[in-house]
């Protein structure tokens, strides 16, 4: 965590204070400005309080925000800290002019776009990784990068207050969280994402996104129109069929879960494979390594994931609006079953057109799973 409200300032670039200042100090003239006027004024006063009135109805989607922004949850929830911290300490500057969500999102946003330049995610050492890489089977096809995601717990997502994105809005708010879509706009240079987050995802106007952003009306439709077209043209981009997807707690998805359940806890590739689309795909963030196809799942889990010696037991959960599993595997001489990431189902239909598995084991705190089981 990289600190609470009251912590010190982290240190920035020149470049990243300038935007930071030029975030904190306010906003243009919005038609929601909120009646906050006496709250406002307490937590001025230095109130702490006021403050967390002020600006805790915008805590969770500001870090949802943050995760689009990112693809991380961790980064998302320091992001979100650093926004309380500069927003408490540049409220004095804060005139009113703008909403609070208003201000709050022009200074989270910021605060994504200096993570975002500085590169810093990109420089994790990747040495574990290529490991990895190099004793798997040859995949379908690589990416160029690595994909820098981790999932998001729905749970968290319910937390999120039932506001409607703009009118302008182009996605609903769980299919601006889908794995697919995180994936597609990771491809995108950071101001393109921005502004598509901001327009199409929250449906700010192109005003807003302009004063949010510090940028001209005509650079914001610019990025917008770059951004689109970048979107349809990264083939990773598989939008949920949300006409045949099956709804969340149905029947039809309780049978897709446990029969994925069953089969990958008993080892049953056949099983497994027979629950797939056929032009299903397997990823694991943040290899850039994809098996698409039911032949090159199913190599892929009798070569490597279920191969003999190996089994696991999964506990439910869900993840980007979709069914997911902590996962924990089975040492035969110890009464104690160890994390082994989680793994995250895209359903079609009565099928399984994704799985992707997320093999960070700090993720279990996230979705409050256990962090090992005993055996049965």
């Amino acid at each position: 965590m990289r600190g609470s409200i009251h912590a010190d300032a982290t240190t920035m670039a020149p470049e990243a204070a300038l935007t930071e200042e030029a975030a904190v100090a306010g906003g243009a003239a919005d038609e929601g400005v909120q009646a906050e006027t006496g709250v406002l004024a307490a937590a001025q006063a230095g109130d702490d309080d006021a403050f967390q009135e002020l600006v805790g109805p915008y805590r969770r989607e500001l870090q949802v925000h943050c995760y689009r922004m990112l693809g991380s949850i961790q980064d998302a929830e320091d992001l979100t800290q650093e926004t309380l911290l500069a927003a408490w300490r540049g409220l004095a500057g804060f005139e009113g002019r703008a909403s609070v969500r208003t201000w709050l999102y022009r200074i989270a946003t910021n605060r994504c776009l200096n993570e975002l330049r500085a590169g810093a995610r990109r420089s994790r050492d990747l040495t574990e990784m290529r490991k990895q890489e190099a004793i798997l089977p040859e995949p379908s096809r690589r990416r160029a990068e690595p994909t820098w995601l981790e999932p998001y717990p729905d749970a968290l997502l319910d937390e999120v207050p039932d506001r409607a994105p703009g009118p302008e809005a182009r996605y609903e708010t769980r299919e601006s969280v889908s794995l697919a879509f995180l994936i597609a706009i990771q491809q995108l240079p950071p101001n393109q994402r921005a502004v598509l987050v901001l327009r199409d995802a929250l449906g700010f106007r192109a005003a807003e996104v302009s004063e949010i952003l510090g940028i001209t009306t005509v650079a914001v439709n610019s990025a917008l129109r770059r951004a689109r077209a970048g979107l349809e043209e990264n083939e990773g981009l598989q939008r949920p069929d949300r006409e045949n997807a099956p709804l969340p707690g149905s029947l039809q998805e309780r049978r897709i879960v446990d029969g994925f359940t069953h089969a990958f806890e008993t080892g049953d590739v056949d099983a497994l494979v027979a629950l797939l689309t056929e032009d299903a795909l397997l990823t694991m963030p943040p290899l850039p390594l994809e098996y698409q196809g039911q032949a090159a799942i199913g190599d892929f889990l009798a070569s490597v994931a279920l191969r003999e010696g190996r089994s696991y037991a999964l506990r439910a959960t869900r993840a980007n609006g979709q069914p997911a599993f902590g996962a924990y595997a089975r040492d035969w001489d110890s009464p104690v079953l160890h994390p082994h990431g989680v793994v995250v189902l895209t359903l079609a239909g009565d099928r399984i057109a994704g799985v992707t598995r997320f093999l960070d084991n700090v993720l279990m705190t996230s979705f409050g799973l256990p962090e090992s089981l005993r055996a049965a």
